[in-house]
């Protein structure tokens, strides 16, 4: 694939090469949380859960976006959580009436993903598990646990039923559990404020900005024609770093190495390989000099979702023995401070500028990318 970089700076190419909507989808995600709040709302999601003190969480998941997001959920809550938060493909069996289970679903019929899904709802239910199930109405998985789970159905769809769409509700499964969480009194998160600083960065992510002062236009020029190895600095940041690479693949087509940068110390190859890619290429060299060059140089990202001064030196660090890398941080003041409420509000707003890049490189790329609509 040929790199239009030219695309991102033209706004009425940009949108007339995102033929099947999916900018506008990533766009949306703070109407997402806000559309999943109210859903919740009207579920009875706080007042059915509230006071209870259950044996464990589990976040039932589906490979890809949704996978990572339930372990970055897990990951926000550990810490603090005086229960275990179990990430699961299926339903464990040892659920039971002191159990909590989360799952979200995308209603297709005839998906061997929703099939199995449906089963662990079913199997929870069955064994008395108090079930949230976040999804349209329709579908295996809400058949399966009609009348009898909280059923999470916001008024807000992506897609064409069948297509692969894999990344565009992440902002819908993040708001599902940690709504759960709130009522579970786990995690103090106003899901409005969390909408609005989704809408911010959508704004500042946008199709109208240049480049230069786009950060996920500016990254995804970066990232062009190289390979992307994708650093955390803590390890909320190592989850992102895998959910870039799974946004990458989705929507650009492009390989990324995900990875903390703690795990990369063990790498010596890999960081030989980085250093001695560090310098630019010459201003004379013949890109058809050599009809098989060699795989795409790598590029460096540091990714940091926590804000405490042990991350900040681990960055400064990093970085100043690969100057060339590029670091992805929140440099919002009202977003500073610790803790699971703060670390989710800047973990979901760096998802979201991991989506931007991702489209923006497969649109710059010419990459094929799934149909979508919104209603």
């Amino acid at each position: 694939m040929v790199l239009d970089d030219a695309l991102l700076s033209d706004e009425t190419r940009l949108l007339a090469a995102d033929r099947d909507g999916v900018l506008r989808a990533v766009a949306t995600a703070g109407a997402q949380v806000r559309a999943t709040a109210e859903a919740a709302r009207e579920a009875g999601v706080d007042r059915e859960l509230a006071g209870l003190r259950p044996r464990a969480l589990v976040l039932l998941t589906r490979p890809g976006t949704t996978e990572s997001a339930c372990r970055l959920l897990a990951a926000l809550l550990t810490p603090t959580a005086p229960l275990p938060v179990i990430v699961s493909g299926v339903a464990p069996p040892w659920l039971g009436p002191l159990d909590v289970v989360v799952a979200t679903h995308r209603g297709r019929e005839g998906d061997p993903v929703e099939a199995d899904l449906a089963e662990s709802v079913h199997r929870a239910v069955r064994r008395g598990a108090h079930v949230v199930l976040g999804g349209p109405v329709e579908g295996p998985v809400a058949a399966a646990g009609a009348g009898r789970v909280l059923a999470v159905a916001p008024r807000m769809t992506f897609g064409v039923p069948g297509e692969d769409l894999d990344g565009l509700d992440t902002a819908t499964v993040l708001a599902t559990g940690l709504g759960v969480a709130r009522a579970l009194d786990l995690l103090a998160l106003d899901l409005d404020a969390l909408a609005d600083r989704l809408d911010a960065e959508a704004e500042r992510d946008g199709p109208r900005g240049e480049a230069f002062v786009n950060p996920a236009k500016s990254l995804a020029l970066r990232l062009a024609e190289r390979t992307p190895l994708l650093w955390g600095a803590d390890p909320i940041a190592g989850l992102l770093a895998g959910y870039g690479a799974t946004v990458l693949a989705t929507h650009a087509g492009v390989v990324a190495q995900a990875t903390t940068v703690a795990a990369a110390s063990a790498q010596p190859a890999l960081r030989a390989r980085l250093q001695e890619s560090a310098g630019e290429a010459s201003i004379f060299a013949d890109p058809f000099d050599d009809p098989s060059p060699a795989a795409p140089p790598p590029r460096l990202v540091l990714l940091a979702a926590r804000e405490d001064l042990a991350v900040r030196r681990l960055v400064a660090d990093v970085g100043a023995r690969h100057p060339g890398a590029d670091v992805v941080e929140i440099d919002d003041v009202d977003l500073a401070g610790e803790g699971p409420a703060p670390d989710a509000l800047r973990a979901a707003v760096l998802a979201t500028r991991l989506d931007f890049t991702a489209v923006y490189l497969g649109l710059a790329l010419g990459a094929r990318t799934p149909g979508v609509r919104t209603a």
